[in-house]
């Protein structure tokens, strides 16, 4: 069984340009992968049996976006074979890189491989749009521009930096950050070459900071080194460095207590590649 990549990403920036009549907000925001994450092993059965070899630990097998995704998958292409999975998490749950969504959409495409369903990037990202508007971004596989509630998305190439990337010891609700009555929901709508010259702030950060002190902290002391920011709604935050030993000696110089990691800036997903590469061996294998 190989390791499939399910790569963190990085919201570059996060603005909410509205609030649409069924709850949900419209937004801008810019997607970044990064080369760190989870990964995820599946190992084919001749039965529609799917299981995790072990349990995500706080969450239920029935709120598990693997299963739910590899459910969904099996049911939309007729598929009469299963799976045994299992996963090694590097992503902390509610950090705002993505480790939910990453999971999903990697199952949707190594399984789509491994049963051979033939179904499009476009029908595997319908289907995940179903368990997150996440999702359709780590099966497209490239550095994203997205509006919308971010299912509208428009293939973007930032620079790739080296991020130090601080884990505070807290997991945020997005859905308390979303339907706080202290969020900025009117932003001014900004273009992609505005982002690219360097505007764009994520609105969510002032709530965040005033509800989670460990948030704050880490934004604090990351100030110190270089511009601090926070992906999604948090709790992760992070900073661009123009080299791998900057943002290693950032992190190098974390509290003992605290956790934080170095990854690389992508703008092809690392799930993308090894997808293709998968692809090429099996043609030449045969």
């Amino acid at each position: 069984m190989n390791d499939w990549p399910a790569p963190a990403k990085l919201n570059l920036f996060l603005h909410i340009t509205g609030r649409r009549s069924d709850g949900y907000h419209e937004l801008q925001t810019a997607f970044q992968f990064l080369d760190y994450g989870d990964s995820l092993q599946f190992d084919v059965t001749e039965d529609t049996r799917l299981q995790l070899t072990a349990p995500v630990a706080g969450v239920s097998d029935e709120n598990n976006l693997i299963l739910r995704a590899a459910r969904l998958l099996q049911q939309y292409a007729g598929v009469q074979k299963g799976a045994l999975i299992s996963v090694q998490k590097r992503l902390p749950m509610g950090g705002g890189l993505g480790g939910g969504s990453s999971n999903a959409a990697t199952t949707l495409v190594a399984l789509n491989a491994l049963w051979q369903c033939h179904l499009s990037a476009a029908e595997l990202a319908q289907i995940g749009l179903k368990l997150g508007a996440d999702v359709p971004v780590f099966i497209a596989g490239h550095a994203a521009w997205a509006e919308g509630v971010g299912e509208k998305l428009t293939p973007i190439s930032p620079t790739e930096p080296w991020f130090a990337v601080i884990v505070p010891d807290c997991h945020v609700s997005t859905a308390e950050i979303f339907s706080s009555s202290e969020l900025t929901r009117d932003c001014e709508p900004i273009t992609i070459s505005r982002f690219l010259s360097g505007e764009g702030r994520n609105v969510c950060e002032a709530v965040v900071r005033k509800h989670y002190p460990a948030v704050a902290n880490a934004l604090n002391w990351l100030a110190k080194y270089a511009a601090p920011r926070m992906t999604g709604t948090g709790a992760c935050v992070f900073a661009d460095f123009d080299n791998q030993a900057e943002a290693q000696k950032v992190v190098d110089n974390l509290p003992s207590n605290w956790q934080g990691f170095v990854a690389k800036g992508c703008n092809r997903s690392p799930l993308t590649t090894f997808a293709l590469t998968s692809k090429k061996s099996d043609v030449t294998a045969r």
